[in-house]
């Protein structure tokens, strides 16, 4: 399973985990079945690129996403390319996925969507 976390950098495992998903500058994607970790660049139109970071994602085999948190308008987009969304994810990637496994996590819903996102979507 393709599992991803949007991030500050490059330093894979030990990378910190972004605040804002579709504003970070880099999206680290970990092979849970390899361990293999490929880390690549936002290029979503956020990044003055083209498409949004689900599509991106998508296209790149990821199945899960790990985030701080994200809109309601974002948990419809990932909904449609098939990707669950998980949230509360802090620290480093190793962390998020971590605390995934011991089901720190909780599903991504319009109920526990972060407002404050929302308010950047209207603005977008």
């Amino acid at each position: 399973m393709k599992v991803c976390v949007p991030t500050l950098g490059y330093d894979g495992w030990e990378e910190k985990v972004g605040g804002h998903f579709g504003r970070v500058p880099t999206y680290t994607i970990i092979d849970t079945e390899t361990n293999e970790v490929r880390v690549i660049e936002n290029t979503s139109e956020h990044m003055g690129g083209e498409g949004y970071p689900p599509e991106i994602l998508a296209k790149e085999g990821v199945e899960v996403m790990h985030c701080s948190g994200l809109g309601r308008r974002a948990i419809g987009l990932f909904e449609q390319f098939g990707i669950m969304v998980y949230i509360g994810a802090s620290g480093t990637v190793r962390d998020a996925l971590e605390m995934w496994k011991k089901g720190l996590l909780q599903p991504a819903t319009d109920e526990n969507a972060c407002r404050e996102h929302a308010f950047h979507e209207h603005r977008d």
